[in-house]
């Protein structure tokens, strides 16, 4: 096989990694608008909740009152007939009733002190979360401008990405470009490595010598039985260095040569 598909096929990697990338952000990027979105309506229910609180309050406090107008009116018709009573029962009778209807005002004046210091501070609880509600839709508004304006831009590299894709696939074989598009998306964008002394560079297996010279003739695209990544070979300058002598290599050697043997010559 020639040494061209392994060069296509990491130039193919880069692509494909930066794809994934972009694509990943553009499935991530709208998630900060779903949570602030989110947070909105929590703050429209809560708005709406507390108004319907406030409602029963209201009407609370409009029965309070008309029970305390009520029994207003009806002390104030006692206290007018104690001047026609004739008889002491009588007295004892409209006495008590204004007593009662007194202490009845008395407590429904309380109870009326105290859903109105309720109320009001309901209403500004109200109010104040109006104002919260109204900045919030405020951002919102903008951070959904500005991630509309970004997902543009990242669908508009993506299409790039893609057109650079396509430039390097045509004539490559279909299933080896699906197996490659699926182990860079499992591998963190390394789809394709190289071989070292028999060692996988992606998971650092050691690989069967005769699965790794097949890798090293390249007659065909060969996976790691162990991480399912592409495997090529490489030349490094290790393996030039490990058959390369030093000067003091050499001059070891020169002790294993007998000099008197070229006297004669």
């Amino acid at each position: 096989m020639e040494q061209n598909i392994f060069d296509k096929l990491k130039q193919l990697q880069e692509i494909l990694y930066k794809k994934f990338k972009v694509e990943n952000e553009i499935i991530e990027i709208p998630k900060a608008l779903s949570t602030k979105q989110e947070m909105v309506n929590r703050l429209k229910k809560s708005y709406i909740d507390k108004n319907k609180y406030i409602e029963r309050k209201e009407e609370r406090l409009s029965q309070l009152n008309s029970r305390l107008d009520e029994i207003s009116s009806n002390r104030q018709q006692y206290e007018e007939q104690m001047d026609e009573i004739e008889t002491q029962r009588e007295y004892e009778v409209l006495d008590k009733q204004i007593k009662d209807a007194n202490e009845a005002e008395q407590k429904l004046r309380k109870d009326i002190k105290k859903e109105e210091s309720e109320m009001g501070e309901l209403q500004q609880t109200l109010k104040n979360q109006e104002e919260l509600i109204k900045q919030n839709e405020e951002e919102l508004q903008q951070e959904k401008e500005r991630i509309d304006s970004l997902l543009d831009e990242k669908r508009s590299e993506l299409a790039e990405l893609e057109v650079e894709q396509k430039t390097i696939t045509p004539g490559m074989d279909e299933e080896i470009l699906f197996k490659f598009d699926r182990i860079i998306r499992n591998k963190e964008g390394r789809g394709i490595v190289s071989i070292h002394d028999q060692i996988c560079t992606g998971c650092h297996m050691q690989l069967p010598a005769q699965f790794a010279n097949e890798i090293r003739d390249g007659k065909e695209i060969q996976f790691c039985p162990y991480c399912s990544r592409i495997l090529y070979f490489e030349q490094t300058q290790d393996i030039q260095e490990d058959f390369a002598f030093s000067e003091a290599d050499a001059g070891g050697l020169t002790d294993l040569v007998d000099m008197t043997e070229f006297d004669d010559i």
